[in-house]
């Protein structure tokens, strides 16, 4: 029995450094990617924030642009009308001044009252065509104003483009580094499952003798009589004799755990339905139930586990795994039950 013992230890010495390497391996390649990840994020997190901030201004310059477009051309709109003011006043002008010349050179009238009534409508027709002429000049100045703001929009709408398309881009780096990040994270858990199936391989192995240690699930059972006397939450002998052969098989399995996965085993205490009388050490099932799971925690770190890796939870009697009142079914929620998990 030794000697098989023995061989079985020496096998495990000449796989396990192979496989540790190999998941140092794996692991140091997971952090780089998601380094690489939370690096990325946070350069296109600026990008797009700064894009968005550009795409506000630029959608702010377009508005102020078309208004002062839409102003501009009410104002050319305006002049223009002055202009065909002024030049149908300009042809009556010159109508009139061309009547009163014929009159003056047919000598009808009279010739002074007519030189002061050509007098003043020359003076007229000059201020006409200078208003005329500075209507003209405004005119000019608009359109050139005109030119210059649908250069300015065509620019933006360029402008525009680019950020769309720089968007589209962006969009697609992010979701190739979502996916990178939920393939680095299915192989983290794989890791913890794999780890957990070698506990509960060792666990199996080491306690396989024993009816009163079940596996229910994802969790190793101990019913409450094999750890405890009856209404105590001190460990009896046969307890820790389990207790140790369990801190045994913690302790290889985190010597080859790597630090960088963050696990801890829970120890959860559950009592039957069976109220307390209250005079006693406990005032009821859940500090009995806590107790008796903070007692194997205390023992637990007695034998060298990592007190960061353990968790101690007590149920009382609120989450039974046999219904009824029966003395069995009682027995069976009378339990310490034991989880390899992530914090």
């Amino acid at each position: 029995m030794a000697l098989a013992r023995n061989r079985r230890h020496q096998r495990s010495v000449d796989y396990w450094p192979g496989f540790v390497d190999a998941l140092s391996t794996l692991l140091m390649a997971i952090m780089f990617l998601l380094t690489v990840f939370v690096v990325g994020q946070f350069i296109l997190s600026r990008e797009i924030s700064g894009r968005d901030e550009v795409l506000n201004r630029l959608n702010s310059r377009i508005n102020d642009l078309v208004e002062q477009l839409a102003l501009e051309k009410n104002g050319k709109q305006d002049l223009e009308d002055t202009v065909a003011n002024l030049q149908a006043s300009l042809s009556s002008a010159e109508s009139e001044r061309s009547r009163l010349q014929a009159l003056l050179a047919a000598g009808s009238g009279s010739s002074q009252a007519a030189e002061t009534k050509v007098g003043t409508l020359t003076q007229q027709l000059d201020d006409q065509k200078q208003a005329s002429a500075r209507a003209l000049s405004q005119v000019d100045l608009l359109n050139q104003q005109i030119a210059a703001l649908r250069s300015q929009i065509a620019a933006v709408e360029a402008a525009l483009q680019a950020s769309e398309a720089k968007d589209q881009s962006s969009q697609v780096k992010i979701a190739d580094l979502g996916r990178r990040l939920n393939v680095a994270l299915a192989q983290r858990v794989q890791e913890l499952n794999r780890y957990r199936s070698d506990f509960f391989g060792r666990l199996r192995e080491i306690l396989s003798d024993r009816d009163n240690i079940r596996i229910v699930g994802d969790r190793f059972v101990f019913q409450s009589e094999v750890l405890f006397p009856s209404g105590a939450a001190d460990l009896n002998p046969a307890g820790q004799a389990e207790m140790a052969k369990l801190a045994a098989a913690l302790i290889d399995l985190a010597k080859e755990i790597p630090p960088e996965i963050n696990w801890v085993l829970r120890v959860d205490g559950h009592t039957d339905n069976v109220p307390l009388s209250g005079s006693g050490r406990y005032a009821d099932n859940w500090a009995l139930s806590s107790a008796r799971a903070i007692a194997v925690v205390k023992f637990l770190i007695l034998q060298g586990v990592p007190s960061d890796r353990l968790v101690a939870a007590g149920f009382g009697e609120f989450q039974p795994i046999a219904p009824g009142d029966t003395p069995e079914a009682r027995a069976t929620n009378r339990r310490i039950e034991l989880k390899l998990t992530e914090k």
